[in-house]
């Protein structure tokens, strides 16, 4: 199996974004570095719900979702709009996700 080049910090950087006065990361952009899809993260996030608190993840709302489509146009709009719902997850919401995918709560 091929090992998945690191991301650099400026690759990082560029997925973080403000909204809500604070810093966080959408979902489909996270999915894409972990391998998973924006699918299977949603559903893992679903069934795990207790684990994402408000202050660890939020669902956009319209409002927001039509504010960031400025930034992905080839990703959130390029099938006719995004077919998931888009979660912001903040530093700790990103942390318990990422240790979700390698744990045994994974779908």
């Amino acid at each position: 199996m091929e090992k998945k080049e690191r991301l650099s910090l400026a690759t990082i950087e560029k997925k973080i974004f403000f909204i809500r006065s604070g810093k966080v990361m959408l979902g489909f952009l996270l999915a894409s570095n972990c391998d998973v899809s924006t699918k299977r993260l949603n559903e893992q996030v679903r069934s795990n719900i207790r684990r994402f608190p408000s202050d660890f993840m939020f669902e956009l709302t319209s409002e927001e979702y039509l504010d960031m489509k400025s930034h992905f146009v080839s990703s959130i709009v390029s099938k006719g709009g995004s077919r998931y719902i888009l979660f912001a997850f903040t530093e700790q919401g990103v942390t318990m996700l990422l240790s979700g995918l390698n744990s045994e709560w994974r779908l």
